[in-house]
């Protein structure tokens, strides 16, 4: 199985493009559902709305629950109903960024803030595939200023991003970049 990590803004009152772009980057992933397992960091925000909308296509999520959201309540704003799986990480937010990166054979930005810039770079120092979807009002947007002519961010090159508006497109090159990673392994 092809597994996609996501990296996506956890505020629970998400951006309307951004929520309409993951609304369709899910539904576009799911039509490989049968090959692509969904990773995210837990839910609450746009992690959520891709989680409802790929497991309500058939696909299946895995959260990888921060410390912070293992006992919330039904209903919290940041509870996530759509996980088919929960792992409960026992870290923080931010050290649980590492395992959900380092488990996927490709890491797509819906769009959010630190959380999900550091994510993006840390799929970058583990030679991840990235994908970045722009135009979605959050600061991951700007990501593309921060890397040189060619999508690198560092003299070292180790992958280069790619950065795309269109989140249909995103979820054919997640899928197509992930069928690649897992054969190199």
């Amino acid at each position: 199985m092809i597994q996609i990590g996501i990296a996506a803004s956890s505020n629970p009152n998400p951006k309307p493009i951004a929520k309409e772009k993951a609304k369709r980057f899910a539904r576009k992933l799911a039509e490989y559902k049968k090959e692509v397992v969904l990773l995210t960091g837990g839910g609450g925000g746009l992690m959520t709305i891709v989680s409802e909308e790929y497991s309500r296509h058939g696909g299946i999520v895995v959260g990888i629950v921060p410390l912070e959201m293992e006992f919330i309540n039904k209903g919290h704003p940041r509870w996530n109903p759509f996980n088919t799986v929960e792992i409960f990480s026992g870290m923080s937010f931010q050290a649980r960024s590492i395992p959900l990166v380092k488990s996927s054979d490709v890491l797509v930005c819906l769009g959010g803030e630190a959380g999900s810039i550091i994510e993006v770079l840390i799929a970058y120092l583990n030679a991840k595939p990235t994908i970045v979807i722009t135009g979605t009002g959050y600061l991951t947007d700007k990501l593309k200023l921060l890397t040189d002519k060619e999508g690198y961010l560092d003299s070292r090159k180790i992958v280069r991003l790619i950065f795309e508006e269109n989140p249909e497109r995103a979820a054919e090159k997640a899928y197509i970049m992930g069928k690649q990673a897992i054969k190199k392994e």
